[in-house]
């Protein structure tokens, strides 16, 4: 396996994979050790592999349903069998102003008993909670990702320093 640690800090870890098996890979660490109001934001061009990343994170969270892009439907709901709890999957890509945030329901989201991923969260700058994960994915080549985990706050900062734990 070729995924491998280029860069960390207590708020910062980078990772970079090789193909979309390693990009589910750390989906899925991380979707192990998500917990409910814990809120991921993925920035990336498309075809970056956000819906990989997040199918990664169902799996771990413990989805048996398919993981798969929101983009129109915008928001996708996952529980998981042994407690019922959600993890909610949003795309902000198609949403052009502040008023269609609040028409999806994202502070009845942010409020609810589950975690969050959210693809292209800058319109929803203004709601996001102040602790969250930011993780932007760069395409470096056909088959290459780099993934610039960001914490901001304690919980994300935790959940950054259990990935170096796992990955190092």
């Amino acid at each position: 396996m070729s995924l491998f640690i280029v860069n960390n800090s207590t708020n910062f870890l980078n990772l970079n994979t090789n193909g979309p098996s390693e990009t589910e890979l750390i989906g899925q660490k991380l979707g192990q050790l998500l917990q409910p109001a814990d809120v991921v934001c993925l920035i990336g061009g498309l075809g970056a592999g956000k819906t990989a990343f997040t199918r990664g994170v169902g799996r771990g969270w413990g989805t048996t349903g398919r993981v798969t892009s929101p983009t129109f439907t915008l928001v996708n709901e996952y529980s998981r069998p042994q407690d019922g709890k959600i993890l909610f999957h949003l795309d902000c890509y198609r949403l052009i102003s502040e008023d269609d945030v609040e028409t999806i329901g994202l502070d009845d989201i942010l409020a609810a008993d589950g975690a969050v991923v959210i693809e292209w969260p800058q319109i929803a700058a203004d709601w996001l909670p102040n602790d969250r994960l930011l993780i932007e994915i760069e395409v470096i080549d056909e088959s290459t990702r780099s993934f610039q985990i960001k914490g901001f706050g304690p919980r994300s900062d935790d959940l950054i320093a259990q990935l170096n734990d796992h990955f190092s």
